[in-house]
């Protein structure tokens, strides 16, 4: 699988967002994006994932412009958000049980991806009783039910503790030795350690980034 972003473009009224974002990744990468509060990485996640529009740019996935056909975007897509988008009246249970069919939902339990997020461990709670980085691990579980050959992130442990984040880190190398695609929205220094090529976005641009291991470099370049 290869996918190529080109030329993205967002406007909000008079304000430019996005400026002509370009980037390309194949299987197996891991696709960070960093820039300050507000600088649009949201919004470009939005765009790919089909939740908000582009006022002009490209999204091809082998050759198919994602951007203009949804039906495609929805096979081999999964988007995880900063929000958790669950039924809080719900079950963990119950919210997979939306996106996963019965039989594949014991297997992913079992021994797949649900069981290497440790949903298992809080399966018959009431979502409105899981703690942030449990909502989080249940919407990576529900977002890759279709086994999506790329995943958006946007800040998927922000705020979570260590025990969290290794779970969500270990589906991340698992996903991507399997050949999948992963664009991830960070601030986290794990989260870009695991990424094979960095950007930042500023002032509407998107542009590589070398990074060292310097962290303090990172903060100062945002």
């Amino acid at each position: 699988m290869e996918i190529k972003v080109s030329n993205i473009c967002k406007s909000y009224r008079k304000k430019q967002v996005l400026n002509n974002v370009s980037f390309n990744a194949q299987s197996g990468m891991c696709i960070g994006i960093i820039g300050a509060n507000g600088s649009g990485k949201s919004t470009l996640l939005n765009i790919l994932s089909g939740v908000s529009k582009a006022n002009s740019g490209e999204f091809l996935c082998d050759n198919v412009n994602m951007l203009k056909n949804s039906k495609v975007r929805n096979a081999v897509l999964g988007y995880v958000p900063q929000g958790t988008p669950l039924i809080e009246e719900l079950t963990a249970y119950d919210n997979l049980r939306m996106w996963y069919k019965k039989v594949d939902l014991k297997a992913e339990l079992q021994s797949g991806v649900l069981n290497v997020l440790g949903i298992n461990d809080f399966l018959k709670k009431p979502v409105s009783k899981l703690s942030g980085g449990m909502k989080k691990r249940l919407s990576i579980g529900c977002a890759v039910a279709g086994r999506p050959g790329i995943i958006l992130l946007d800040e998927p442990t922000a705020a979570l503790d260590l025990v969290c984040k290794e779970n969500i880190y270990d589906y991340l190398r698992a996903f991507k030795s399997a050949g999948g695609i992963i664009i991830i929205a960070t601030h986290e220094i794990q989260e870009i350690e695991l990424c094979d090529s960095l950007y930042i976005l500023k002032g509407g641009c998107l542009s590589p980034f070398e990074f060292d291991g310097n962290i303090r470099r990172v903060i100062s370049s945002l």
